[in-house]
């Protein structure tokens, strides 16, 4: 694969982003809504950032911070059902969406 844009990890962290987006875009609590958007836009960024590296170790680097990012949203969803500020279906959808990203990208580093 050449191009992140046509990598499963990084097509569904952006859904993922989009989603965090839409989600908490109107949260008057501005740190963590910025704090949880800024975590979930790391995980696609440093995908897409890994693959221009051109390098097999770098890109390999760069998964495994965006696997510690996609960590950082699912914790952060935990604090938001916590908190009340989103329901429990909708922390699933999210958290659930998270956790197959961070195992495709687990499976991604184990064939680098």
């Amino acid at each position: 694969m050449k191009r992140f844009e046509n990598s499963t990890a990084w097509l569904k962290s952006k859904q993922l982003s989009i989603l965090i987006y839409q989600t908490f875009g109107s949260s008057k609590d501005f740190g963590f809504r910025d704090q949880i958007q800024r975590a979930a836009v790391s995980v696609m960024n440093n995908i897409a950032e890994g693959f221009e590296r051109n390098s097999d170790k770098e890109l390999r680097q760069f998964l495994f911070i965006a696997k510690g990012s996609a960590g950082e949203v699912r914790s952060m969803l935990i604090l938001a059902m916590e908190l009340g500020y989103i329901p429990e279906e909708k922390f699933q959808k999210l958290y659930n969406s998270s956790e197959e990203i961070a195992k495709i990208l687990a499976g991604f580093i184990k064939k680098l």
